[in-house]
């Protein structure tokens, strides 16, 4: 039996008994009949358009990001030690700061452990395709 397995939104053939006692009735499949394929398509092209306009935005984030430099004032001692270090949730609190962008801290990656005052680069992973280059300057309060 053909069903469209609705999760992954694809065709499917799987044996008769599966889809008529676990399939069907849990809801996860519907039959794959020619109506409903052209759902499925019409989802599809959906989706894409959708994933491209989020990718869109994205690269102009990234280019917004890359352009300005944030600073980030934290306690240092004579060397330009800091008292502690500066994270992932200070830089993410910075950019809101500065460009009123949020951004999930999961996906900041400071390329090194931030522990001294100067500059610094980090990328922010944006989107599957797109990453952005964040400068960072680090300067005692």
């Amino acid at each position: 039996m053909k069903v469209i397995i609705l999760e992954e939104d694809r065709v499917a053939k799987v044996s008769d008994g599966y889809a008529r006692n676990y399939l069907l009735p849990k809801k996860l499949a519907v039959l794959a009949t020619p109506e409903a394929i052209k759902q499925m398509g019409k989802r599809a092209d959906a989706n894409r358009q959708k994933r491209e306009e989020q990718k869109k935005k994205m690269e102009e984030l990234a280019e917004k990001l890359s352009s300005k430099e944030i600073i980030i004032k934290a306690d240092a001692g004579e060397e330009g030690k800091l008292f502690g270090s500066v994270t992932t949730s200070d830089v993410a609190q910075a950019v809101l700061d500065t460009f009123g962008e949020e951004l999930d801290k999961k996906k900041i990656n400071l390329n090194e452990h931030i522990k001294m005052l100067g500059e610094y680069v980090a990328s922010v992973k944006l989107h599957a395709d797109v990453v952005a280059h964040l400068k960072i300057r680090v300067e005692k309060k």
